[in-house]
């Protein structure tokens, strides 16, 4: 269990607690050796007790260390420390893809667009370096306040596979971005990538995900047989070549999809010109039912395994006949039987000594003693007095039931099976101090934050889409909802979560609103987003603005780039051969009178 204030490895200071998943807790640290926020991620107790997952982990990791990209979350440190182990990355201060999804619901096509274009960059640099990262979805990829992307959780995803899908809802998480050959057991490629891409790129445009159901392995079924459903159906602003893009990337047969990122890279750079909006629905070169059988593959090959097992052994039992004179020449001389009786009794010794005397010298186990309630030196002894031993840290629990000072717990508890030897970790009541919870509704959110924070409280801020921005304008910090009720008590270490509006500034319609090219320059430099100016030929006025790649109404974003497209004045083709007949005609007219 990790606390606040632990230090891990004797240099990450632990802050709080920001986020919790299936696989690993996240904590804002403070790196005290060279002073800055480090998010640390501490992989869960049943994971850490799985040696193989534990190598692979950490080999992953320590690959995806090397990485060095804008969008790909730089990873500083990769250790394990009483029994933790931990990554060190990157601290981002933002929100995951998922929460902005789940916040706006349908991204406009540009802004899908920039974060696609994001994504693909910075995959195709990890790809580059012979790292898939296995495990794309909305939850790993941060959205910085500038509107920058960041991709993380490279070397965990390891940890997924095809085998998963018989748990509980452990993977309901990933599968819904799950490829076909990961689902049937084929393994991951850079493929398999670009699949997940395709089908977060077709949530961001829904606003839903492509398959749904109630357990993991229904959702695996559908990615294997299900054909993609059409994201034009449920966004009529998407054009066909972004579809098009979508359906590439999720094609079921790998050979139907993009051959790498930078492929769909390129396809996103060019899917909103204009010689591209006629664009015909996409056709695939290999059939698509390539993966049609592999659910029943996936469940029938251990028993098809079995069969085949089965059968070979009934061709090598053969039956065969032996006459009353073949079996009197077979009969064993005494010296054969007698050979036969004392390698008998020679394996029975060895088994004797190297098998059974080593299992019944084998320490028997221990129920742990319950402790709780007892001084630290009392708990202490009685431990060592049942033969374990015991840690010399000893970890601080809030809690109501142990008064503070004595020892509140014992990790493993008290009542389970351990071996003699063993060693136990105590905890020490830091006592039932809880913080009484107060109304914080139009309060500032920084001053209860710093208020509850000093108190011992763990505090998530978030935002929260509003009805009306316009009652909320101004008020962009005060708080419209709270976790806790007011009233109530929390005690010391716990998490409250405090709301506030979410109140994105949008961009106008700069090309109805008649937005001169200086009045846009103007918006980008208050709000801080880049600029690219663009002349089409056209019949409108020559300076007109008559195209935004930001569709009007979407939130504006710090560090974002807006192009709009100004019209000119169209070129005049001029007909020499025209000219010249009618100055031949001329010429021929004169010379003739």
């Amino acid at each position: 269990m990790i606390v606040k204030g632990q230090k891990i490895n004797d240099r990450y200071e632990v802050r709080k607690l920001i986020g919790e998943g299936g696989m690993a807790n996240v904590y804002l640290g403070f790196d005290t050796i060279l002073e800055r926020d480090v998010a640390i991620k501490v992989l869960r107790g049943d994971l850490a007790d799985d040696e193989k997952f534990v190598r692979r982990f950490r080999r992953e990791a320590q690959s995806a260390s090397l990485l060095n990209h804008p969008n790909i979350v730089q990873i500083y440190d990769v250790g394990e420390d009483d029994g933790n182990f931990y990554i060190v990355m990157e601290y981002i201060n933002g929100q995951t893809l998922k929460q902005l999804i789940k916040k706006r619901g349908k991204l406009s096509v540009p802004e899908v667009i920039d974060i696609m274009s994001q994504l693909t960059d910075g995959l195709a640099h990890a790809h580059d370096s012979y790292i898939i990262h296995r495990d794309i979805k909305p939850q790993n990829i941060m959205i910085l306040d500038d509107g920058m992307i960041k991709i993380t959780d490279f070397g965990i995803a390891m940890a997924i596979n095809a085998s998963d899908l018989t748990q509980t809802n452990s993977v309901m998480g990933s599968v819904h971005y799950l490829p076909p050959e990961q689902a049937s057991g084929k393994g991951s490629t850079i493929k398999s990538d670009i699949y997940s891409l395709g089908i977060m790129m077709y949530e961001m445009l829904a606003g839903v995900m492509p398959f749904r159901g109630e357990t993991a392995v229904e959702i695996a079924m559908k990615h294997l047989k299900n054909p993609m459903p059409s994201v034009r159906k449920a966004n009529e602003t998407v054009p066909q070549s972004v579809e098009n893009i979508i359906l590439k990337a999720t094609a079921k047969n790998p050979k139907n999809r993009y051959n790498n990122v930078r492929e769909l890279y390129d396809d996103l750079k060019t899917c909103q010109d204009k010689s591209r909006m006629d664009e015909k629905r996409i056709t695939f070169t290999y059939p698509e039912n390539e993966f049609d059988d592999e659910s029943t593959k996936v469940i029938g090959s251990l028993k098809e395994e079995i069969k085949n097992k089965e059968d070979k052994k009934e061709e090598i039992l053969e039956v065969k006949e032996i006459e009353d004179d073949e079996y009197k020449d077979k009969k064993l001389s005494k010296f054969t039987l007698t050979l036969i009786i004392l390698v008998a009794v020679m394996v029975f010794a060895l088994f004797s000594v190297f098998i059974v005397l080593p299992k019944l010298n084998t320490s028997k186990d221990i129920k742990v003693p319950d402790v709780s309630g007892l001084t630290v030196a009392k708990a202490r002894e009685r431990l060592e007095k049942t033969g374990l031993k015991v840690n010399e840290s000893i970890k601080e629990d809030y809690t109501d039931d142990v008064e503070k000072g004595y020892v509140s717990k014992t990790s493993p508890k008290a009542g389970e099976q351990v071996k003699k030897g063993s060693t136990i970790t105590m905890f020490k009541s830091a006592g039932n101090e809880k913080v009484k919870i107060e109304d914080y509704k139009g309060k500032d959110y920084v001053k209860v934050q710093a208020k509850l924070e000093v108190e011992g409280l763990n505090v998530l801020v978030e935002t929260k889409v509003v009805e009306n921005k316009k009652d909320y304008e101004g008020k962009e910090n005060e708080i419209i909802e709270q976790s806790a009720a007011a009233g109530s008590s929390i005690a010391k270490g716990e998490t409250i979560t405090l709301y506030i509006p979410y109140m994105p500034k949008e961009y106008p319609n700069f090309v109805l609103e008649n937005y001169s090219v200086k009045d846009i320059q103007k918006f980008c430099e208050e709000n801080k987003i880049n600029l690219s100016v663009e002349e089409e030929e056209s019949d409108e006025t020559p300076g007109k603005v008559i195209q935004q790649s930001r569709a009007a109404g979407a939130d504006v974003v710090e560090g974002a780039t807006l192009i709009i497209k100004v019209a000119k004045k169209r070129k005049v083709e001029t007909n020499t051969n025209t000219t010249n007949q009618t100055g031949n005609s001329e010429s021929n007219s004169e010379s003739g009178n």
